[in-house]
């Protein structure tokens, strides 16, 4: 009987290393588990190394998501010499020490998003990747909702001039899970561990989002934040991901201080002069994970929103007035980005798949020595946006311009 597949015919591997292991990390690791078996790539990724630690819940974790080895050390897990890729699942704090040493040890680098904590850090990323790029290595970041492939064809049309010239991008992402005042006071309510509260954690993909649709930077910001519950109680265990070991924490046990902002607001302007408006929120009751975002330009529209992530809404502003309006794309059909691999029109795909379309789209870059996007130079101008916003809060509200991001690093 003849084999399909033999070792001669496969391509070749490529190590993966993974450094996290909660929330994001099992997404990452769903992605690279399956992206061999759906897309046709030049390099198979081989689940190489996992790194956390705590020993017992990394291998845990290693047995769980399918990765050969694990690792307590992160710098261990660099060292190893059949990892060729280190993907960064770790609160912001460790970003730029990990990104950076994974890079001049000669790695392929995918970042979690946001890049960093600080602009400072983001800049070091960015020019550290530059230089690993002159050797061939490539560094993206993981902003996985570019992955929606409704949200591809979003940018696509846009592109094409289908639209026309924008003049309104409307954008909110809102979640729930801190409006009980007893939820435990976990790293994402520290700023030394995560930099920012929503506008960092939810900010960051929307401000991403907003300039990779339209295609163009956003020059300057008019902001608000608050944080609404200014202190919590201390978990008795590490928390994982967006819940706490409990679920909640007791309320008589010792508090400490949030940090960070529990919600954002604030106007904008591209450098074509369209407006932008924008609302992060960990507080909306009854939103789980609800991100909305609509465009409106000369020629027509867009909308869409995460929670039917297999729809686009577009309205073509020149057909005529006694039918135009709002009309349904499902966008499941082979010609949609990603879709060639997957089902048959009308069966819908998943938030995981995006991790799997992020893994393809390193990978595919990987093997033809290009540029993948997003990169870190994209990550740092996010990082600058999300700078002038908690600048522009800080002066009530203040119109701040936006740092360019350095030619040298683009």
């Amino acid at each position: 009987m003849e084999q399909r597949d033999s070792d001669a015919t496969a391509p070749p591997g490529l190590g993966v290393g993974m450094v996290g292991y909660a929330f994001m990390g099992a997404a990452h690791s769903q992605g690279w588990r399956n992206v061999g078996r759906v897309f046709d790539l030049p390099l198979r990724p081989v689940l190489a190394a996992i790194a956390g630690r705590d020993a017992d819940a990394v291998r845990a974790a290693a047995q769980r998501h399918g990765w050969a080895a694990a690792e307590t050390d992160w710098r261990a897990l660099i060292a190893r010499d059949d990892v060729q890729l280190v993907d960064i699942c770790t609160p912001g704090d460790s970003h730029a020490e990990i990104a950076i040493a994974a890079l001049e040890a000669g790695k392929h680098v995918l970042c979690e998003k946001p890049l960093a904590n600080s602009v400072a850090e983001a800049e070091a990323m960015a020019t550290a990747a530059e230089a690993a790029r002159a050797r061939g290595q490539v560094a993206m970041v993981g902003f996985n909702y570019r992955r929606v492939p409704a949200l591809s064809y979003a940018r696509r049309l846009i592109a094409e001039g289908r639209l026309g010239t924008l003049r309104h991008v409307r954008v909110s992402y809102l979640q729930d899970w801190l409006v009980d005042p007893d939820f435990p006071l976990t790293w994402r309510l520290e700023r030394e561990h995560a930099g920012s509260g929503a506008l960092g954690d939810l900010g960051a993909h929307i401000v991403d989002l907003a300039q990779y649709l339209a295609g163009e930077a956003i020059v300057g910001v008019s902001a608000q934040t608050e944080t609404f519950v200014r202190e919590r109680p201390r978990p008795a265990a590490a928390a994982a991901g967006l819940s706490a070991p409990s679920g909640r924490a007791d309320g008589g046990a010792p508090r400490g201080p949030v940090t960070v902002d529990d919600a954002v607001v604030f106007t904008a302007r591209l450098a074509s002069g369209a407006l932008a408006a924008f609302e992060a929120s960990r507080m909306a009751s009854g939103r789980k994970n609800q991100l909305r975002l609509e465009i409106n330009g000369e020629r027509g529209s867009l909308a869409f929103d995460l929670e039917r992530l297999n729809e686009l809404s577009f309205h073509d502003h020149r057909e005529p007035a006694a039918t135009a309006g709002f009309r349904r794309i499902l966008v499941t059909e082979a010609e949609h980005p990603y879709l060639e691999a997957w089902w048959p029109p009308g069966h819908a795909l998943g938030y995981e798949h995006t991790f799997t379309h992020q893994a393809r789209d390193l990978v595919a870059a990987i093997g033809a020595g290009t540029d993948p996007s997003p990169s870190f130079a994209d990550g740092l101008r996010v990082q600058r946006v999300l700078a002038a916003v908690e600048e522009s809060a800080r002066k009530n509200a203040v119109y701040t311009p936006v740092q360019e991001v350095p030619a040298e690093v683009r």
